[in-house]
């Protein structure tokens, strides 16, 4: 490589780390554009591999990336020649979605992310350095009913209005013919959608991207009215903290259970100021009818919500039977939409149920295929709340028409991006319930549900650790940790209700908490007999029962898995409590799959044996006191237990967890009171 191609090589390079840096401070802050929307570019020079000569490239955010993280592997890089020849054969803009394969034709070099619907506003627009976002204050300008006008008040000529045009090539002109008639602009404003600005520094447009949204919400703060929402409506004020997010947890597995009518659905639950000062304000009911605007927002939240219509104080049992007749009226609504839009190559519509539920005096409920997704559509609606706000304070909220919403929901792009999207793991949307899983087989079990598509709630008597394991996971969109004693009642309501506020329910519960005491039948106390049953016995029964409430209220059915033992039904020396409480596991098992079978909730059981490997409980003294039983060293016990089986076989914590998998992941979905034995062979303990 020659010197002059090394400069060149260098930068390139640089460009792209300037636009990695400004994309990701631009990201990073949710007023300047939500997650995963808006894009930026930028265009430079490389060297072609083969010929050796410059060549003029455009750099630009790829479909589906986050701003916010956005890397260098998340950028399509696209010849400007080439991309800029695509006018010449652009069939119009009744074929404009043709445009988006062509962009294919552009790429420079292997890798990078696929093209987005946007790449033209980049490419076609005449800056170095473009920014294209979705700050609530710039939406709300372009949502306004008087956008225009309020456009050209507020920015003077250094903003121009450019009326709403779907994404596509054709805006892409749009913009690139605005910035042309107006050499004095530094953006526009994009009816019912966002922003786009432009420079010919890095520096220079991310200064100009904020200083129209600052300059937008400056306005609205100083212009807009005390009470965009309207006066307050009596009886619809938040519910106090507590009250608040009883009535929530009490309210999360039904409201769950009809948004997954169609399809399971993860919940997130969000008492956010913002939304509870919407809702109880007036005008929200007829907001809230008018639906989100930005393309972004009404993808991820559908055209508008379902809003109970009850104060706040309606008790449980009535807001209950309300939201079953307005889920009802929901689903013949949207079934009612789809059918006033589609054509005979539309794509078949994608379920009927909400993706946000709002409660007034308690909060907003939203949903989605997993707990990030789900949590993003609530962050997208109160961007839309925002945006509503802005709107109203200084005009009257005006999102675009119904429609062009459906054009947007049910693009061809879009069932294609969709398509694209991978299979779902085995136990995607499923919410896991794990008891004692901050050590030993119980977290074993939480990192199998979790790497199988599973959110997994880590209960332990330990915090601390819960929150530790629940962090190995991934954190609070896959995993979070919880303190239950598993042996006091309102410690595991407790328990069961950050669960349901956590992922909006629960579907699968494993009784894993457990403890021994290894001493002969004279030596065992009262107390260490009722510990033993307290946490065991009592525990299971507590959990399954607070558990099973959840499932029922849901009526998406559920598995409960209890982790028993060999001893449940082998004979051994030295440990009648512990042998007798996992026998009273065991029969437990068998009652409650005769009880619960009704409502579809599973309940199955796993006897291990000798897990020592990871084990709390051999590490809590137990595994002593059995090597001193059997006369082997502890370090060799493990050993010594893998002798005795049929297999020859050390038992694992990843044993006892792939029994579980199995038990829950569909494949035994007829199956209910089975005992699985996970001891590597014990003939003693065969079920008969």
């Amino acid at each position: 490589m020659n010197a002059q191609q090394t400069t060149t090589k260098t930068t390139a390079q640089s460009v792209v780390d300037d636009l990695i840096a400004r994309s990701n401070r631009l990201g990073a802050d949710p007023k300047n554009t939500n997650y995963a929307g808006g894009n930026t570019s930028a265009q430079g020079t490389a060297t072609d591999p083969v010929t050796g000569a410059d060549v003029e490239l455009l750099w630009v955010k790829g479909s589906g990336g986050d701003l916010g993280t956005l890397t260098e592997q998340g950028l399509a890089a696209l010849r400007l020649d080439r991309l800029r020849a695509l006018v010449d054969v652009y069939p119009g803009v009744e074929r404009e979605d043709e445009m988006v394969a062509a962009f294919d034709y552009c790429l420079h070099g292997k890798g990078g992310a696929a093209p987005s619907i946007d790449t033209a506003m980049h490419g076609l627009v005449e800056a170095a350095h473009v920014d294209h976002l979705h700050p609530d204050s710039g939406i709300a300008v372009a949502t306004a009913a008087d956008g225009e006008r309020l456009t050209a008040e507020i920015f003077g000529g250094k903003v121009v209005w450019v009326p709403w045009r779907r994404p596509g090539f054709q805006l892409g002109l749009d913009i690139a013919a605005v910035k042309e008639a107006h050499p004095e602009a530094i953006g526009c404003i994009l009816g019912g959608h966002g922003i786009t600005a432009w420079g010919e520094t890095s520096e220079e447009a991310e200064a100009n991207s904020r200083w129209i949204i600052d300059t937008a919400e400056q306005h609205i703060d100083q212009h807009g009215r005390p009470e965009p929402f309207g006066p307050v409506l009596e009886g619809f004020q938040a519910l106090p903290e507590e009250e608040r997010r009883a009535k929530a947890a009490a309210l999360a597995p039904v409201i769950r259970g009809l948004a997954s009518h169609d399809r399971p659905q993860v919940g997130h639950f969000t008492d956010d100021a913002r939304v509870l000062e919407f809702l109880a304000a007036a005008e929200h009911p007829r907001l809230a009818a008018l639906g989100t605007s930005c393309p972004d927002h009404f993808l991820r939240t559908k055209v508008k919500p379902l809003v109970l219509d009850l104060p706040a104080g309606a008790p449980v049992e009535q807001c209950v039977a309300r939201l079953q007749e307005l889920h009802e009226a929901y689903r013949a609504d949207y079934q009612a939409y789809y059918d006033r839009h589609a054509g005979p190559d539309s794509p078949a519509i994608r379920g009927a149920d909400p993706a946000i539920v709002l409660v007034p005096g308690v909060g907003m409920f939203s949903f989605g295929k997993d707990k990030q997704t789900a949590r993003v559509a609530g962050e997208f609606y109160l961007n839309a709340i925002n945006v509503m706000r802005g709107a109203e304070g200084i005009s009257a909220y005006a999102p675009i028409g119904e429609a062009e919403k459906f054009r947007i929901e049910y693009w061809a792009l879009e069932e294609a991006k969709l398509a694209r999207m991978p299979k779902p793991k085995p136990l995607a949307t499923r919410i896991a319930l794990v008891t004692g899983a901050a050590s030993g087989i119980g977290k074993a079990i939480a990192a199998r549900l979790a790497a199988e598509g599973a959110c997994v709630v880590i209960a332990d008597l330990d915090l601390e650790k819960a929150r530790a394991a629940a962090a190995e996971l991934g954190g609070p969109d896959v995993a979070v940790g919880v303190a239950v004693n598993v042996a006091d009642e309102a410690a595991v309501q407790a328990a069961v209700e950050e669960t349901v506020l956590a992922f909006g329910g629960l579907d699968l519960v494993v009784n894993n908490a457990g403890l021994s005491l290894s001493k002969p039948l004279l030596e065992t106390t009262e107390a260490d007999w009722d510990l033993q049953h307290d946490v065991m016995a009592k525990g299971s029964f507590l959990v399954s029962k607070a558990a099973a409430r959840t499932m029922i209220a849901q009526e998406m059915g559920g598995d409960i898995v209890y982790i028993s033992s060999k001893n449940s039904v082998f004979a051994g020396p030295n440990n009648i409590a512990y042998s007798a409480t996992k026998a009273d596991q065991a029969h437990q098992v068998r009652l409650l799959a005769a009880e619960l079978g009704e409502h579809q909730i599973r309940v199955n059981g796993i006897n291990p044996d000798g897990v020592v490997r990871g084990s709390g409980i051999f590490a809590g003294g137990w595994g002593a006191k059995r090597a001193a039983v059997y006369g082997v060293p502890e370090e060799e016990l493990g050993k010594f237990y893998a002798q005795r089986t049929l297999l020859k076989r050390e038992v694992l914590p990843e044993n006892v967890a792939n029994a579980v998998f199995a038990l829950t992941a569909g494949d035994l979905s007829h199956t209910t009171g089975l005992h699985v034995p996970v001891d590597a062979g014990v003939a003693a303990a065969f079920l008969r």
